[in-house]
Parts: structure tokens; sequence; C-alpha cells
């Protein structure tokens, strides 16, 4: 039976400007980052985080302050309350001030990734996607061409925090196929390959208000549904 993979999305506007939703080891994290953007965008991050874990958890969620979502040792974040890591899996992705939160199962790997739709630079195509990929690209029409290039390099940062290693990673080293043009507002498939392992990911792309959203799994996983529907992402554009 498919596991079924569960997401938020948060704007910076969300986000209450006070510091008590935080943990006090957090408190002390946002302390040491000197940066209005690099603030904005961990505030942003864990805000989302911890709406999305304690949607998911519903009745046995913890209070926000008593929710941690740590970085740990390979940079993948983590929930945990009083020190003991919290049942859930999750991944973290920011854009422009907006957020994106996936959360599942324990005991499956994911990832998720959000980008803005923009025009790439060409070099971007020619360094980091496998040959398929770059005929994918150049194939698509001139209309959808700045959606399909941000669709595979979201796809590729999905697959590889799945794997727990992030751009660390040549992102060569997973080939991206993707169900287009998809089927409207809702969510459409997608398929990744590690080129090194047989290993397969299986994962979900949308494009909504001028972003395209993925998540990935090591598992097969049902179509992704939203945490507190009503919450940004409401239309395709």
């Amino acid at each position: 039976m498919s596991e079924t993979l569960w997401w938020l999305a948060q704007n910076l506007s969300d986000v209450p400007e006070g510091e008590e939703w935080l943990s006090e080891a957090e408190r002390r994290i946002l302390a040491g980052k000197r940066f209005p953007k690099r603030r904005n965008d961990w505030r942003l991050g864990r805000w989302t985080a911890k709406r999305a874990v304690r949607a998911y958890l519903r009745e046995k969620a913890p209070s926000m302050e008593s929710l941690e979502i740590r970085a740990v040792v390979d940079g993948a974040p983590e929930a945990f309350r009083n020190d003991a890591p919290v049942d859930v899996s999750l991944s973290i992705s920011h854009s422009n001030d907006r957020s994106l939160c996936a959360v599942g199962p324990s005991g499956i790997a994911i990832g998720c990734d959000l980008e803005q739709i923009e025009t790439r630079e060409p070099g971007l195509v020619l360094d980091y996607y496998t040959p398929d990929e770059m005929a994918f690209c150049d194939e698509a029409p001139e209309t959808e061409k700045d959606a399909v290039v941000n669709l595979i390099w979201s796809a590729k940062e999905s697959a590889l925090k799945v794997l727990r290693e992030g751009l660390r990673r040549d992102t060569r080293s997973i080939r991206v196929c993707p169900d287009w043009p998809g089927a409207g507002a809702g969510w459409s498939a997608w398929t990744g390959f590690c080129m090194e392992s047989p290993l397969v990911f299986r994962g979900w792309w949308r494009i909504c208000e001028g972003y395209v959203y993925t998540l990935a799994s090591d598992h097969p996983t049902s179509s992704p549904k939203q945490l507190l529907p009503g919450d940004s992402c409401h239309s395709r554009v």
C-alpha cells in the first residue's frame, strides 16, 4: 500500500513577529544569524515546518515552543520534542519569501523543493543536467521552457534531499523523467533514477502562483495532500 506525503506552503508574511513560538535552542541559533535575509529564511522555514508537523500529528501535536526543528549532522532537518525525536520524516525548502514543508511517516525518506519559475542561465542545463534532460528541455515549447527547466532542477533537489546529500552530490547522478504537461491544477508524477545505484525516486510536482513544487520519496506514494487546506497555493497559473 502506498504511503501519503503531506505538504504545507507558507509566505514570510505568515510568520509571527515575536519569537515565543521558538524553543530556547532555536532562539539562540536565530540570535547568531546577523543578516536579515538569513534570519527571515530561517524563521520562515522553522515556522512552516512546525505548523506542518503539528498539523500532521493532530491531537498528539506538541506545543510550538516545545517542538524543535534541528539540522542534524548531514544538514537534513529533523523534529524533536524534549530532546526526543518526533516520529515523522520531513523536508524543508524556501524560495523568494515562500517556504514548503513535506511531512510523512518516519519509515520513508522524503525530500521537497520549491523554485520560483524564472529564466535560468543556459549554463545550468549544460553543466548540471543529463543528456536526456537537456533534450527534454530543448523539446519543450518556448512558452513552457522556463517551467520545464525549473521543474527538472527542483526534482533533482528533492531527490538529493532523499539521499540526505543535497548539492554536495553531482546533480547529473540523478536523471529526472517528469509526466509533462501534467494534469491541470493537481499533482502530476515524476520519476527519478539514481545513475550510481538501482534506487528509483518516486515524485510529484505541481505549479502554483509562479512556483514549482516538487516532492520525492524512496517509496511509492499516493498523490500528496495539503495540510491546513486554505493556506497558500490556491490555484495553478
